[in-house]
C-alpha cells in the first residue's frame, strides 16, 4: 500500500515532468528543401512566441509516413505537429485523430487555393494547413531540346516525350534523356506511376471495388514506364526518389524530369542549379486521356488529437502556413524561393511572378487536377495519385515494391502486376469490400 508521502512524491514528480515539457513542440517533418528552410527560420517563431521552443524530427518521405501513421494509430504521443498530406488528413480527421484547425480572420483561410483547402478537409472542417502544395509537370532542358532539333509542346503525348528522351539521351556525356521516380512507396514511385497509368486509361478499382491492376491499361502504362527508364534513364533508377533526381537535374544530368511542381523553384535557382538558366516547363504527358495525368498534393501541418500542446501547436501552424511566413521567406531568400501552391495571393503578387518563371505552369497544373474525376472510366474513390481509403496505404506500398522490382529487372512487368493484383485483392477482401 502506498504511503501518503510516496503518493505526494509521485504527484510532484509528475507535475515536474509536465512542466518540463510545457511549451516544447516536437514536430515531425519531411526532409524536403522548403521544410528544411522552415527549420532555419524557427528562431523567428520562437522570438515572437516566448515560452515556446521547437524540436524537429526530420525524416525521409517514406519513413516519415510510417512514423506518423504508427504514432497516430497507436496514440503514441511522440509528436505535437505532424507533416501529413491529402491522403491522411480527411481520413484521420473524420476518425477524430486530428484537431480541427480554426484560424482568425487575419489568417485568411479563403486565400488558400480551394483544391488545397478541400483536400485537407472532411465534412467541411479543416484538419491540416498546407505548408506547400503541388501538382506534377514536365521540367526540361530547353537548350538540349533545341540542340537536338526537337520541340516540347505545352500538352505533349507520352509518345512525344519518349521521342524527346531518345534525342536527349547521351550517357557518354553524362546526360540522361529522362529521370523519373523508381523508389518504392505509395507516395513515391506509385504517385508518379498512378498518374501515368491514369493517362493510359487505367484505374485502381472498378465501381465494385475490384482491383484492376491486371488490366490492359496497367500493362501498357507500366511496360512503357519500364522501357522508357531502362532505355533513356540513369542507372539505378529503381532507387531514385525526389531528392536523388533533384540532385541529378541540378548537376545537368537529366534532360527531362516529370515530378512535383515544387521542384521548379529549386532547379530554377542559380544558387542550387547549374542549369537554372536553361530550364522550361510543360504540362504532364497524356496517352489516351488527360484525366488524372498530373497529381494533386500538399505537404501540410496537423495537430494529433490528444497532444498536451494543442494550442501552442496551432500557433506554430498558423505562423508557418500564413501569408506573413511566405513574405518572410521572400525577405530572407527572395520571391523565387517561397513555398508555393497554397495561396492565391502568392500568384497574384507581381514580385513572385517576376521571380518565378514556373508560376503560370505550376498554377495551371494545380488547377487542372481533379480528385473527383481522375480516371477515364468511373471509380468509387476520390484522389488522383491515390485512392482515398484507409486500405490504400498498404496496397500502394505492396504495389510500389513490385513496380520497383520490375524496373530493376528482378521480375517481369506481367509478374509484377499479377502479384500486385493478388496483394490488392487480399487487402480489399480482408477489409470487407466484397
Amino acid at each position: 500500500m502506498r504511503t501518503f508521502t510516496s503518493m505526494l512524491l509521485g504527484i510532484v514528480v509528475a507535475a515536474f515532468a509536465a512542466s518540463a515539457t510545457a511549451g516544447e513542440l516536437t514536430i515531425a517533418t519531411v526532409n524536403n528543401g522548403h521544410m528544411i528552410e522552415m527549420q532555419k527560420l524557427t528562431d523567428r517563431f520562437e522570438a515572437d512566441h516566448p515560452g515556446i521552443t521547437v524540436n524537429w524530427v526530420t525524416l525521409e518521405e517514406g519513413i516519415l509516413r510510417q512514423r506518423v501513421t504508427t504514432d497516430i494509430t497507436t496514440k503514441g504521443g511522440q509528436f505535437d505537429v505532424m507533416t501529413i498530406g491529402m491522403y491522411e488528413a480527411p481520413i484521420w480527421g473524420e476518425r477524430g485523430w486530428l484537431e480541427e484547425l480554426v484560424f482568425d480572420d487575419e489568417y485568411n483561410v479563403d486565400d488558400i487555393l480551394p483544391a488545397m483547402r478541400g483536400g485537407l478537409s472532411a465534412n467541411g472542417k479543416l484538419y491540416a494547413a498546407p505548408f506547400y502544395g503541388e501538382s506534377s509537370m514536365i521540367m526540361y532542358r530547353k537548350d538540349l531540346v533545341e540542340a537536338a532539333g526537337m520541340t516540347m509542346p505545352d500538352n505533349p503525348t507520352w509518345g512525344h516525350v519518349a521521342d524527346v528522351a531518345a534525342a536527349l539521351h547521351d550517357p557518354d556525356a553524362g546526360t540522361y534523356g529522362i529521370c523519373l521516380r523508381g523508389k518504392p512507396g505509395w507516395g513515391d514511385n506509385m504517385a508518379f506511376i498512378t498518374t501515368m497509368a491514369n493517362s493510359f486509361g487505367a484505374r485502381w478499382f472498378d465501381e465494385n471495388w475490384m482491383p484492376q491492376l491486371d488490366s490492359a491499361a496497367w500493362h501498357h502504362a507500366v511496360s512503357f514506364y519500364v522501357d522508357l527508364l531502362n532505355n533513356y534513364g540513369p542507372p539505378g533508377s529503381s532507387a531514385n526518389s525526389f531528392n536523388e533526381i533533384l540532385a541529378l537535374f541540378n548537376e545537368g544530368r537529366c534532360g527531362m524530369w516529370i515530378d512535383a511542381t515544387i521542384a521548379a523553384s529549386f532547379i530554377s535557382d542559380p544558387g542550387q542549379s547549374k542549369v537554372a538558366d536553361s530550364v522550361a516547363f510543360a504540362q504532364s504527358p497524356v496517352a489516351v486521356t488527360s484525366r488524372g495525368a498530373n497529381w494533386l498534393w500538399a505537404w501540410a501541418l496537423a495537430v494529433p488529437a490528444g497532444t498536451q500542446q494543442a494550442e501552442d501547436a496551432k500557433k506554430f501552424i498558423r505562423w508557418a502556413t500564413s501569408q506573413a511566413y511566405i513574405e518572410l521567406v521572400a525577405e530572407v531568400n527572395g520571391w523565387g524561393a517561397v513555398p508555393t501552391g497554397t495561396r492565391q495571393s502568392t500568384y497574384d503578387n507581381s514580385n513572385f511572378q517576376d521571380a518565378a518563371i514556373f508560376a503560370d505552369a505550376e498554377l495551371k497544373a494545380i488547377l487542372s487536377a481533379n480528385p473527383s474525376n481522375s480516371t477515364q472510366e468511373p471509380t468509387p474513390y476520390t484522389g488522383v495519385q491515390f485512392a482515398a481509403i484507409p486500405e490504400f496505404q498498404a496496397i500502394g506500398i505492396a504495389v510500389g515494391q513490385q513496380m520497383s522490382a520490375a524496373l530493376a529487372g528482378n521480375v517481369s512487368v506481367a509478374e509484377a502486376l499479377e502479384a500486385s493484383q493478388i496483394a490488392a485483392d487480399r487487402e480489399m477482401q480482408k477489409a470487407g469490400y466484397y
